[in-house]
């Protein structure tokens, strides 16, 4: 039997840094990894494959309608994202039609189950995103670092940071922002929060190995999102073990737990400078929340996610060659 082709459509451009283009890059190696030949497209082009795997509801419904239309019978995956599942399905008629084309869902934490009617839980496959790196925490002794990484849109809440530091005015703290500005009014607001405030710099768009350089040397990160499907840049600090001071929002609680000790209201400055400046002054607590991230290690495990797809190869009939191979062997 060959290997099985599997076709990955994302929205996000083959340049692109996009956390969307990432999940698809990875996961196309997942699934090589497991004996399939697999090809990413940004749009379908009407290549035969044995299983098609769409990233966002809203964005690829074209491409998923085009492909359930001709190939019927075909296996379809569909991957929700934070916006498909906290604005796009509850607003958009089309979004939200697009789940009863695939045969079967998959989200990226627990929480996001509970956006989803029972007919589509029962298809859906929770995927923790894994992380390989061999960079280990090691911030400098001062001054405090908080990093923010994230592109910068609406959706990141990106300059909550800068307004909670507008409520520790004398605070000796280095925050450091990267990530591409989206829009020219973004990369003016960001540019003019450096000249305001020297203790905050944007560093733009880095490389993902310099992304996770930074995070591994900052004492904390914050993520205040108004909405994540399941941010990667979580998974990362949990690799690495570095604290998360996050927004309280289903994608966040569904990755770090719902009694986290660093959670913040979504858009509550005051809340969040309250907790930097706990983190900054109380050694005891930046070590609880060091710790509470580590014991979720088993997220990120790259052997747990290949696992993850090839349980769900096999639900759709899709023996992947790496397991014929063991079956033969035994």
């Amino acid at each position: 039997m060959p290997a099985p082709k599997v076709c990955i459509v994302t929205p996000a451009p083959p340049a692109s840094r996009a956390g969307n283009r990432n999940t698809a890059l990875r996961w196309a190696r997942i699934l090589r990894r497991l004996g399939c030949r697999v090809t990413i497209e940004t749009r379908w082009s009407g290549r035969a494959c044995d299983l098609f795997v769409a990233l966002h509801a809203r964005k690829s419904r074209p491409s998923l309608l085009d492909f359930r239309t001709r190939h019927p019978l075909c296996p379809a995956v569909l991957a929700l994202t934070g916006t498909d599942l906290y604005r796009d399905i509850r607003e958009d008629e089309d979004a939200a039609r697009t789940l009863d084309l695939a045969d079967r869902l998959v989200v990226l934490q627990e929480e996001a189950l509970d956006e989803l009617t029972p007919v589509q839980r029962r298809k859906a496959h929770v995927i923790h995103q894994s992380v390989e790196t061999t960079l280990r925490h090691a911030p400098p002794a001062r001054p405090f670092r908080i990093c923010v990484l994230g592109h910068l849109r609406e959706e990141k809440d990106p300059f909550r940071i800068v307004a909670a530091l507008r409520q520790m005015p004398g605070e000796a703290l280095d925050v450091v922002q990267a990530g591409a500005a989206l829009s020219a009014s973004m990369a003016r607001a960001a540019k003019r929060h450096m000249r305001e405030d020297p203790r905050y710099r944007w560093l733009g768009d880095l490389p993902h190995w310099q992304a996770m350089r930074l995070l591994s040397r900052s004492h904390a990160m914050v993520i205040s999102s108004l909405m994540e499907g399941g941010a990667h840049v979580v998974s990362e600090a949990i690799a690495l073990g570095v604290p998360v001071i996050a927004s309280d929002i289903p994608g966040n609680r569904g990755l770090l737990s719902k009694d986290y000790p660093a959670l913040f209201p979504a858009g509550d400055e005051a809340a969040l400078a309250a907790l930097i400046r706990r983190a900054m002054n109380d050694p005891a607590y930046l070590r609880t929340l060091g710790s509470a991230v580590r014991r979720k290690g088993n997220l990120t495990d790259r052997l747990a996610e290949e696992h993850a797809w090839r349980k769900m190869l096999g639900e759709l009939g899709l023996t992947p060659a790496s397991a014929r191979k063991r079956s033969a062997a035994t």
